[in-house]
């Protein structure tokens, strides 16, 4: 169910651009956000483009909520929809991409590490025929080297293995066509990887190089315990060569155990020292015991997803929205 009002996706009086950002707990950055993409906004519409900011509050618990309704009542510009509880970044994404109503979607955190300024810069290759132009890192001043060097290895990685080509450095800021949007609606997975999906869908896409800045204030909310999540869900949900991974785990412990047998049987023919110790027994036990430990683990993920997705129960629930004047509180579901 889309949680916005109805409306003709082209705006008859020209191009509409929706731009996406998500929120959470944003209260001190808030204001500045809105300052620059309203700089942003007004850029575009001298060029012909009609803009909306649609701001979806992800459960914040400090006064983002209470912001975003003010900005909504006082500028045109301003949507906002505000989740019933906490869904996390990538349903709030989603959320904003139902919500959207423009002929391309761009997608932009609340933060400022990704720069407003830039989306003029993606306008102009959409403008040139492109239906995804996507963002990539060129430098991320601010940031430890610990998250620099894991990011690094995470998008290598699950390049590696996923089925799908996923550009490397490349975050969820994009610019998306109204096609790219529509497939995207039309697919309800739980766990969702929104820059792999995109990568999934295909039509013609470019990146756009360029430099990311440091967080104009409050802290990050992708925590260790997040991102290991994040990483999770990027690759079991574009592979299925962990289970492959797994088959191989099986044979190779299977091989080793073949080996010792054969060298235990050496030792019990030919040679005097054939006095059983627990030396070996304990390391093939423990070896093979956490084989199978891993490789149930593996299944026990692709399994959860399944139940996850069998229980088709809505991604996120809207507990009210704004635009201008006209607020709705009945919840809404997305499917």
């Amino acid at each position: 169910m889309d949680p916005g009002p109805a409306m003709s996706i082209n705006n008859p009086d020209g191009r509409l651009l929706s731009i996406v950002v998500p929120c959470y707990n944003e209260e001190e950055v808030l204001a500045e956000t809105l300052r620059r993409l309203s700089e942003t906004a007004e850029t575009l519409e001298a060029r012909g483009l009609k803009v909306e900011l649609v701001f979806v509050d992800d459960g914040s618990r400090d006064r983002t909520r209470e912001l975003l309704r003010r900005y909504a009542a006082s500028d045109r510009r301003v949507r906002m929809l505000g989740f019933a509880r906490n869904f996390g970044h990538q349903l709030a994404v989603t959320a904003g991409i139902d919500a959207a109503r423009g002929d391309a979607v761009v997608l932009i955190d609340a933060d400022l590490q990704d720069p407003p300024e830039v989306i003029a810069e993606m306008v102009d290759r959409w403008e040139e025929g492109f239906d995804v132009v996507y963002g990539t890192r060129t430098d991320r001043p601010g940031e430890s080297r610990f998250k620099l060097a894991t990011a690094r290895v995470f998008y290598r990685v699950l390049n590696r293995l996923s089925d799908v080509p996923i550009p490397l450095d490349t975050g969820d800021f994009r610019l998306m066509s109204r096609n790219v949007v529509e497939v995207l609606k039309s697919m309800p997975e739980q766990d969702r990887f929104v820059r792999g999906m995109v990568s999934w869908v295909g039509f013609n896409q470019i990146a756009l190089p360029y430099r990311r800045d440091k967080r104009f204030a409050g802290e990050s909310k992708y925590p260790l315990r997040k991102m290991v999540r994040f990483a999770t869900d990027g690759i079991l949900s574009f592979s299925a060569k962990p289970l492959q991974l797994s088959v191989t785990l099986g044979v190779l412990s299977s091989l080793l155990a073949m080996l010792v047998i054969v060298y235990s049987l050496a030792m019990r023919l030919f040679t005097q020292e054939w006095v059983p110790g627990w030396t070996a027994l304990m390391i093939a036990v423990l070896f093979l015991g956490g084989v199978q430990l891993i490789c149930v683990g593996i299944l026990g993920e692709y399994i959860g997803r399944i139940y996850r997705e069998v229980k088709r129960r809505p991604l996120y629930i809207v507990q009210e929205t704004r635009d201008g004047t006209t607020v709705v509180r009945p919840a809404e579901a997305g499917e």
